[in-house]
């Protein structure tokens, strides 16, 4: 017995209104879950609240996804029930505290996996160990790196992403249309300000839990003169 099924996007077909610079990827529709009881349990409750997960295909094998607008804590709770629908071991990274805790066994058995922020040289390094040690390997990132407004989000995935070779997935959550997922996977250039203009792009309408805690997609040294 199968139980998922996928609906394939109309060809051509955008997750957002806004024209995008890059190819159009065929946008799936999670309907059911992949297998095991945790997963149909995670489906249900995902249609229960009028949830829809989409997945951009193909998928790569290894990537870096960013995850945006991050501004609640329910993020994690639909992520988590996303990722258990699908059956995709995405990983995270969380703050190296927060696995001190008793919490520590089960954030990392879910796929999370500690780094200190606060020392941008072990975050890239601690993550491109991570990439060197599997052949199938995805790690979120929220670039933000807070659920409050920031003015900048941090860089460490663009160059973890550009250092290891990988795509970046586009994860987002749309809150008026109850959609989470991942969008469209890019190949960075290795230019910046191109890079950020098409994730800008691809982020223009997507609307979070706290549309004010949403900042703006640019590196810090960018500050002063992208809007």
């Amino acid at each position: 017995m199968s139980w998922i099924r996928l609906r394939r996007s109309r060809p051509g077909r955008h997750l957002s209104s806004t024209p995008l610079p890059f190819p159009a990827l065929d946008a799936h529709l999670l309907v059911r879950g992949l297998g095991g009881p945790l997963s149909r349990l995670a489906v249900r409750l995902l249609q229960l609240f009028g949830w829809r997960v989409v997945l951009a295909r193909p998928m790569p094998p290894k990537s870096v996804v960013v995850f945006y607008p991050h501004t609640s804590n329910w993020d994690f709770t639909i992520g988590l029930l996303a990722k258990w629908g699908t059956g995709i071991f995405f990983r995270f990274v969380g703050k190296h505290t927060l696995f001190q805790t008793p919490f520590g066994p089960l954030l990392r058995r879910w796929g999370g996996i500690p780094v200190n922020r606060r020392d941008p040289a072990d975050f890239v390094a601690t993550l491109r160990r991570e990439f060197d040690a599997h052949d199938d390997f995805h790690v979120a990132i929220a670039p933000e790196g807070t659920r409050s407004r920031t003015e900048h989000w941090k860089s460490g995935f663009y160059r973890l992403a550009v250092g290891v070779g990988v795509p970046v997935g586009l994860a987002f959550i749309d809150r008026p249309r109850k959609r989470f997922g991942v969008g469209a996977w890019i190949e960075l250039s290795g230019d910046v300000d191109a890079d950020l203009a098409r994730i800008r792009a691809f982020y223009a309408d997507k609307i979070g839990w706290r549309p004010d805690r949403a900042g703006p997609i640019r590196f810090r040294d960018q500050r002063r003169s992208t809007p």
